[in-house]
């Protein structure tokens, strides 16, 4: 699977050297991962983190170890060198049901928290989505479309339920980002953003649940006919 873009994020100014940076490459990692900046099928090594960040080795390592035992890198043994592990069409199915599950579920258990703040913030997190797409920017498009939905999931007052989330878009980030390079935006011009966010505003968690499970199964549809997978 060749990459769509490449692994580095822009270079971010050198993490302070406390207890703290080890959290903090943690979710810069993490936030790579989430938006797809490190590509599937490209390796990446600890020392090129490393010095992207402005850490030494150490606060990497052990965030790499975070992340491999979450499933979102996987570790070449005879080289040491990163990489997103592979999506298999068994994988893929998994990840697709999971999420599933999980995320239509957060959203109805947030519709009874859901304020006007909340509904002017996934307004504007939504015409970001939009923009994005018209101007064909995978960062900003990865991270609006993120925000939009974390922004609902946390207001669901659901934190194991929250947990396992964040741990599926680590693992499905990556090849999101493989989507928009293969189909364009025209291919994900539709959402169903609006409609998720009236039913919140309502307060109708039968009708959240709905268009968020709507809106997963038509992006992983496009995810299955864009990614080349293997049974």
């Amino acid at each position: 699977m060749s990459p769509v873009s490449p692994p580095a994020s822009p270079r971010r100014k050198p993490l302070a050297d406390s207890v703290a940076v080890h959290d903090q490459v943690y979710d810069a990692i993490r936030l790579a991962l989430i938006t797809g900046r490190i590509a599937p099928g490209v390796g990446v090594s600890l020392r090129s983190l490393a010095a992207e960040l402005g850490v030494s080795p150490m606060p990497v390592r052990d965030a790499v170890r975070r992340l491999a035992a979450e499933r979102a890198l996987a570790i070449n043994p005879a080289n040491k060198r990163l990489s997103v592990p592979s999506l298999t069409a068994s994988r893929l199915e998994q990840l697709s049901q999971a999420r599933l599950w999980v995320e239509p579920e957060l959203a109805a258990r947030a519709a009874p928290h859901v304020d006007a703040a909340l509904v002017k913030r996934l307004r504007e997190l939504d015409a970001a989505v939009d923009e994005a797409l018209k101007l064909g920017d995978v960062d900003a498009y990865m991270t609006a479309n993120h925000d939009f939905h974390f922004a609902i999931y946390e207001r669901a007052e659901a934190e194991v339920l929250l947990a396992m989330a964040n741990g599926l878009w680590l693992q499905i980030g990556p090849f999101m980002r493989v989507v928009f390079g293969r189909v364009g935006a025209d291919g994900l011009a539709a959402d169903r953003h609006v409609e998720a966010t009236e039913a919140l505003k309502a307060h109708d968690a039968e009708a959240a649940r709905r268009a968020i499970a709507a809106d997963l199964s038509e992006g992983m549809d496009k995810m299955r006919a864009a990614v080349e997978v293997r049974g």
